[in-house]
């Protein structure tokens, strides 16, 4: 899957004052990260998948398989703590265009490891493309262990994980062991360059929304083995990162892209725009890293 190396972008889904999708937003912000990124994600957390309904995160789904500007790969998230759901899901999807499914571990139930193994092997036994895995401990406060990590990768039709748990070691040991062909692919921004430095083939970012060119750098320099350099782009994005956060994603990234006049800072229940505080901070943070 060299395709899906490099940055992926976790897409926003717009929407207007009215909670609607905002589809020209959504076709700038294709325009705007297509300039860095090496492919698409849709309907991650990121998207907001959580509050929209199947027919809406459809709309999004065709949409940018229609307004691909440099027509790029496209991963579409489908994951749940339902087993038989995500599978239900699977079966009335129509997977033309899409090159591999990511899908987040069952969250809330917070399964034994065992339990984790036996629905992503349903998962990939059902799905017609390409599954990648997605550990977020903090969001489904399980962790999905490298030793499950690299019992799952043994399966031929899981390529790879998203991993976002923080753990170096972690990531470390799923390098070391893995095989061959299976992608390690950074979860969280701010240790995309560390992910690269020990084999891991890229990221799927967050603020690759914004700042698609900084990590277009950050791969060119992984790359050829400059480390440092691309560490060094990965830094103008310190002071911004936890923003992101902070009151809950993609509240923060929502209000970046806002200032950057890409799209509206809306948000659906339970999230709220950023309070006052926050947005004045994310201005700051991002006229920094305007001025280099």
């Amino acid at each position: 899957m060299k395709k899906l190396e490099g940055t992926g972008v976790a897409l926003v889904t717009p929407f207007n004052e009215k909670g609607k999708i905002d589809f020209p937003a959504l076709r700038k912000l294709l325009k705007h990260t297509a300039r860095g990124v090496d492919y698409f994600v849709v309907m991650g957390t990121t998207g907001e998948s959580a509050t929209l309904s199947p027919e809406e995160k459809n709309q999004v789904l065709q949409f940018v398989l229609e307004n691909n500007p440099h027509r790029l790969p496209v991963v579409y998230g489908i994951g749940g703590n339902n087993t038989q759901a995500v599978l239900d899901t699977i079966k009335h999807t129509g997977f033309s265009g899409v090159a591999a499914v990511l899908s987040v571990s069952p969250y809330y139930n917070k399964p034994s490891q065992a339990g984790i193994v036996e629905h992503f092997h349903a998962v990939a036994d059902a799905c017609p493309v390409p599954v990648i895995l997605y550990n977020v401990p903090g969001r489904t406060s399980s962790n999905l262990t490298a030793e499950t990590t690299l019992r799952l990768a043994e399966h031929h039709n899981i390529i790879g994980i998203k991993e976002a748990s923080g753990n170096i070691e972690q990531c470390m040991r799923i390098s070391r062991y893995k095989p061959k062909n299976f992608m390690l692919i950074s979860g969280d921004d701010l240790l995309t360059a560390v992910l690269y430095s020990m084999g891991g083939q890229g990221v799927i970012s967050v603020l690759a929304n914004a700042f698609p060119l900084i990590f277009k750098k950050v791969k060119e320099e992984a790359r050829k083995g400059n480390y440092l350099k691309a560490s060094q782009q990965i830094f103008r994005l310190l002071e911004i990162n936890g923003l992101m956060y902070e009151e809950g994603n993609p509240t923060g990234v929502k209000q970046l892209l806002a200032e950057m006049n890409i799209c509206r800072p809306y948000v659906r229940l339970p999230l709220v725009p950023a309070s006052d505080g926050l947005r004045q901070r994310i201005a700051t943070a991002y006229q920094a890293i305007k001025k280099g």
